[in-house]
C-alpha cells in the first residue's frame, strides 16, 4: 500500500514541474545522501504499524537537519500512516519539515510545498476522511513490468493490535468498472504482473453489497488481455470463500500464490486478537486451495508475544506452521500501537520470552521453507525477470526474478549469451537448489534448460530505463537518495 502511494506522490510531483530522479529502494543510502546530491525535495511516506517507525522516522529527520541547515531551500514532507497519526506533532518534534500530509488527501503534496515555501513555515494538512481516492491520482510508477492497483482503502476489522483501521478508516471500495479500466491502462503500458491491493481484499463489495464481488473482479481483471500474472494481498481467513479458490483454480492468468496471514496459532488468542477464525477453520481453507491448486505457494504473517500469549499458546502457534506447511512466513514481535485495545491488555508479554519464542518459530519456519523449495529441485521454473532482486546477481552472475508462485530465484546465464533478459522478460530454467528463502536455476551452467521469452513488458522497460538516464543526465546525474523507507527525489525543472 505504501509503494502504491508513493508512486502516486511521485505522479502529483511530475505534474507540478518536478523532475523525477528516481524512485529509491528501500535501505540504499544514508539520508544526509541528499546533502550531497542535491535533492530539492525529499518525501517520506510513513507507515504506522510498527512501533518503531516512528523512531525511524526522527532519525532519518535528524540526519536531513544537517542537511537542510547546509541548504536552506530543501523541502521535507512526510506522508503516510505516522503523519496521520502524530500531525503537527511531527513539526513540533522537527520543526525543519515543511510538510506534513495523511493519508485522506495525498493529493495536497505539491500545494503544501509551494505553501511552505510561500509562508516560510510548515503547511500541515490532515483529514479525517478520504477526499481522494489514491488510485484516481497521477502515478510514476516504479516498474515497467509490474503494477500495484488499489482496489479498496481502510478496514472495516476490528483487530486489536491493529492501528490501521484508525489511520486509514473505514473500506471504500473503487467501482469494478474503474479497476478493470486501470487494469487495461498499465497493460497497455508494458505491464503484465498486476497485484490487487487492499487491507482486506476479499471483502470487498461490501460498499456496494456484492459479497461475490471479488471473485468476478478475480475472473474479470485475469481475462484481460495481455495481462500474464494476476496476484492480491492481502486476504482475511474469516471471508475467504470457495468462489475465490475457485476463480483463482479457473483463471489462468491467476498465479498459484496466497498469502493468508495466520496471527496465531492459538484459538484463546485469535479469540483476543478479534480474529473471527479458528486454526481448525485456516487449516481448511489451505487445504482446500491446495486441492484447487496442488502448487500453490502459500505465505502468512504471524505475531509472537501477544498479551496474555502462554507457553501453551505459543506451541499452539508452532503446531499449526508445523501443519500448513507456508513457503514462507512474515513474523512480527507483537508491537504495542497506542490507542489500539491490546495496548492496554494484561499480560503483555517480557521480551526475553517473546524473543525467545521468536527465534523458535524463525527456526521452525525456516526448516519448512528449506524442506519445501527443496521439493521443487529438478522442476521446471518460468522466472520473470525482475530488477533489484538479487543483491548479490553481479559477483554470481546471475540474474533474479519471481517464478509464478511468487518464489524468488537466481537464474544462471549461459556462456557466451548474446542478448542478455531484460527486467520483464520471461526465462524458463530447471531448478538445481532450494534454499531457505530462494530457488536456485543453474541448469545453463552446464548446457541445460535456458530459454528466454522477450516480451512487451521488457521493451517498456527498455524504453523506461532510456527515459530515466536522459532526465538523470539532465538533472546533473544526481543518485539516488535513501531514507531507508519509500522515498521519493525530484529535482525542480524551474524552465
Amino acid at each position: 500500500m505504501n509503494v502504491h502511494d508513493s508512486e502516486r506522490l511521485a505522479g502529483l510531483l511530475d505534474g507540478a514541474g518536478y523532475v523525477p530522479v528516481e524512485l529509491v529502494p528501500q535501505k540504499a543510502a544514508r539520508a544526509t545522501d541528499a546533502g550531497d546530491q542535491g535533492a530539492d525535495v525529499v518525501v517520506i511516506n510513513t507507515c504506522s504499524v510498527r512501533e518503531n517507525a516512528a523512531t525511524k522516522l526522527f532519525g532519518n529527520l535528524g540526519q536531513l537537519a544537517a542537511v537542510k541547515r547546509e541548504r536552506p531551500g530543501m523541502q521535507i514532507a512526510v506522508a503516510g500512516c505516522l503523519a496521520q497519526q502524530l500531525r503537527g506533532g511531527i513539526v513540533e518534534k522537527a520543526p525543519w519539515v515543511d510538510a506534513v500530509l495523511g493519508t485522506h488527501n495525498l493529493d495536497v503534496l505539491p500545494a503544501l510545498l509551494e505553501r511552505a515555501r510561500h509562508n516560510h513555515e510548515a503547511a500541515v494538512e490532515i483529514e479525517e476522511s478520504l477526499k481522494v481516492f489514491p488510485s484516481t491520482l497521477p502515478t510514476h510508477r516504479e516498474s515497467a513490468y509490474a503494477a500495484w492497483v488499489s482496489i479498496s482503502v481502510g478496514c472495516n476489522n476490528t483487530c486489536t493490535y491493529c492501528i490501521v483501521p484508525h489511520l486509514r478508516g473505514k473500506e471504500h471500495d473503487r467501482r469494478p468498472d474503474d479497476i478493470v479500466r486501470e487494469v487495461e491502462a498499465v497493460v497497455a503500458q508494458g505491464a503484465i504482473d498486476v497485484t490487487l491491493l487492499g487491507q482486506n481484499v476479499n471483502s470487498y463489495g461490501v460498499s456496494f453489497s456484492n459479497r461475490g464481488a471479488f471473485a468476478k473482479l478475480l475472473r474479470t481483471v485475469g481475462n484481460i488481455d495481455g495481462l500474464e500474472r494476476l496476484r492480491f494481498t492481502s486476504p482475511h481467513p474469516a471471508m475467504f470463500t470457495d468462489d475465490v479458490i475457485d476463480a483463482m483454480a479457473q483463471t489462468p492468468a491467476v498465479m498459484p500464490s496466497l498469502h493468508m496471514p495466520l496471527q496465531s496459532g492459538s484459538d484463546r488468542i485469535l479469540r483476543a486478537m478479534r480474529r473471527s477464525y479458528r486454526s481448525e477453520k485456516f487449516l481448511g481453507i489451505l487445504d482446500r486451495v491446495r486441492q484447487r491448486i496442488p502448487d500453490a505457494a502459500i505465505t502468512t504473517d504471524i505475531i509472537v508475544g501477544f498479551p496474555g500469549e502462554s507457553e501453551e499458546d505459543f506451541q499452539a502457534t508452532l503446531d499449526v506452521v508445523e501443519a500448513a506447511r507456508f513457503s514462507s512466513a512474515f513474523t512480527f514481535l507483537y508491537s504495542p500501537r497506542p490507542g489500539t485495545p491490546a495496548a492496554s491488555m494484561d499480560g503483555q508479554v517480557p521480551a526475553d520470552v517473546a524473543n525467545e519464542r521468536f527465534q523458535r518459530l524463525l527456526e521452525l519456519q525456516q526448516r519448512i521453507s528449506t524442506e519445501e523449495n527443496q521439493k521443487l529441485e529438478g522442476s521446471i521454473v518460468e522466472v520473470l525477470i525482475a530488477q533489484g532482486e538479487g543483491r548479490k546477481d553481479a559477483q554470481t552472475e546471475r540474474l533474479s526474478g519471481r517464478a509464478a508462485d511468487n518464489r524468488l530465484v537466481h537464474v544462471a546465464l549461459p556462456a557466451n549469451l548474446s542478448q542478455r533478459p531484460r527486467p520483464g522478460d520471461m526465462v524458463r530454467a530447471r531448478v538445481t537448489h532450494g534454499a531457505p528463502h530462494h530457488l536456485v536455476a543453474d541448469s545453463a551452467l552446464d548446457g541445460g534448460l535456458f530459454d528466454i521469452r522477450r516480451t512487451r513488458a521488457g521493451d517498456a522497460w527498455e524504453a523506461a530505463e532510456k527515459r530515466r538516464q536522459q532526465l538523470q543526465a539532465e538533472a546533473d546525474g544526481e543518485a539516488p537518495v535513501s531514507l531507508g523507507m519509500p522515498t521519493i527525489r525530484v529535482h525542480r525543472n524551474d524552465g
